[in-house]
């Protein structure tokens, strides 16, 4: 197989031409590194290897990841980002999802779609912890309309190498004990989803197995990103990097640039971001099994970080006790709130002062349901953090940490106490809310949530199409429709205004 890809830089045209399956390095050996059983993994799965629940559940982690990203469009963050990766020119370009008129290099594209999905920390989320859609998704749909291919890729392309950079990240973070917790140190996607989205990359472009490990040793070094950037306007760019620095990974790889090739063997490798990594050579693929098989993902109802979806349900729960036949909730009859959660400290924010914050809130979360009896994409709007009971309310609000309530997105629960000024005592407990794992939406209401998102940046018609197009996503010729009917009704200063 061959494929070109021409670019620009200045004036000065060149080609990408990458190769495969006919390398000397491609040789089968008897005693594979761990990084050469990840090449060979990326390199060596196809579309027979896939089974019927990773092309469902994937299909559904598609569809979640294009709504939400339709949604991030609207915000301030997608709209920063998208004016500084202007500056970037090429003579191919990208969709850049919901708007008509702006397009870019697929690397910036897969950027700027990267941060509008996890602009309002919608997307969806895994155990070990991670964000694993929001990495892959904007490169393979960056790539599928920016590259000549004959055939053209094929929908089953896609959901192949979607699935080949789920899996690389799902088998790095199993080589650590300290990724089942919560972060404290960095976020996951920002690493695991940058190998991620480069395997994904090298799938799509049939990469062969020495490039497919070069690809991963380079986007080893363009990854990480501290934690202590959550809650800002600058953690959504953790995701566009991630999908960005991975495409580049692999135009640097197919152009011949070389890393260490035993990089996920390593201590001063990949165990740079792991105190306690400790890799293991992959199995044969005769004994393939893919961890989206055994581990679904959690989808979000309303866009906060994940762990405040326990606190939102055991607070509707609560509520039930303090209001009835719709009136308001008696802010002043309420002495104390005693949330029982993990100790997570960058989600313990007490006077959150922006978006960002509110999401990254256990106060404000829990607050806000007890007043609304819903938490929904308006109830993180400056003048919804800052009403006056809001406000009234958090200063109630104490946090315990109980021993048994480990910051794991796998066991953690969150117990609600609510105390009258009469010395009454409600409380309710919630091991599990309806999106995770254990509880998952159902069709019809993930649906539901991606013509909720969808909707204001894109015609009813289309919205329609793009659920229609996903659910027989396997059985489509040409993947690129899939980007046709991304792209937006209205020029990008038209469409800002009418949303």
């Amino acid at each position: 197989m061959e494929s070109q890809i021409h670019r620009s830089s200045g004036s000065t045209p060149f080609t990408l031409q990458l190769t495969s399956d006919n390398e000397e390095s491609d040789a089968p050996k008897d005693t594979l590194s761990v990084t050469e059983s990840f090449a060979r993994m990326i390199h060596d799965l196809q579309v027979s290897h896939l089974t019927d629940g990773v092309i469902q559940r994937s299909k559904r982690m598609i569809l979640d990841t294009l709504g939400v990203g339709l949604l991030g469009t609207t915000t301030e963050v997608f709209h920063k980002t998208s004016q500084y990766s202007k500056i970037y020119s090429s003579n191919i370009s990208s969709t850049v999802w919901g708007q008509s008129e702006f397009r870019l290099p697929p690397a910036f594209a897969a950027f700027v779609n990267g941060v509008a999905i996890h602009s309002m920390d919608f997307d969806d989320t895994w155990h070990p912890a991670t964000h694993p859609s929001g990495v892959v998704l904007p490169v393979l749909t960056a790539l599928s309309e920016a590259l000549p291919q004959r055939p053209k890729f094929s929908g089953l392309d896609l959901l192949l190498a979607f699935n080949v950079g789920i899996e690389v990240q799902g088998r790095l973070l199993h080589f650590a004990k300290e990724s089942t917790d919560i972060p404290k140190r960095f976020h996951p996607p920002s690493v695991v989803g940058t190998l991620g989205s480069a395997a994904a990359a090298s799938k799509f472009l049939g990469l062969s197995l020495t490039k497919c490990q070069e690809a991963l040793a380079i986007a080893v070094s363009q990854a990480g990103a501290p934690l202590a950037n959550a809650a800002t306007q600058t953690k959504p760019l953790h995701i566009g990097n991630a999908a960005r620095h991975g495409t580049e990974a692999v135009f640097l790889a197919m152009l011949g640039l070389q890393g260490n090739k035993q990089i996920l063997d390593l201590e001063a490798g990949f165990g740079a971001f792991y105190a306690n990594y400790s890799p293991k050579v992959l199995p044969n693929l005769d004994s393939h099994t893919w961890l989206l098989d055994q581990q679904d993902v959690a989808f979000k109802r309303f866009p906060a970080h994940l762990a405040t979806h326990w606190v939102a349900d055991a607070a509707t729960s609560v509520r039930r006790h303090l209001v009835t036949d719709g009136a308001s909730l008696a802010v002043d009859h309420i002495q104390k709130i005693v949330l029982k959660i993990p100790k997570v400290q960058y989600v313990n924010r007490p006077f959150p002062d922006s978006e960002h914050e509110a999401r990254h809130s256990f106060q404000y979360v829990a607050c806000a349901t007890l007043l609304d009896g819903d938490v929904t994409v308006l109830s993180f709007q400056k003048g919804q953090i800052n009403r006056p009971q809001v406000r009234q309310l958090l200063k109630k609000v104490e946090l315990e940490h109980p021993l048994d309530n480990l910051p794991s997105f796998n066991t953690l629960y969150c117990e609600i106490s609510i105390t009258l000024k009469d010395g009454v005592t409600f409380t309710e407990r919630s091991n599990t809310f309806y999106g995770h794992w254990r509880k998952p939406l159902s069709q019809e209401d993930l649906q539901e949530k991606f013509r909720a998102n969808a909707s204001g940046t894109l015609p009813c018609d289309r919205v329609e199409s793009l659920i229609k197009l996903i659910d027989k996503l396997e059985n489509i010729e040409d993947c690129s429709i899939l980007t046709t009917l991304l792209k937006g009704p209205y020029p990008p200063q038209e469409a800002s205004k009418s949303l």
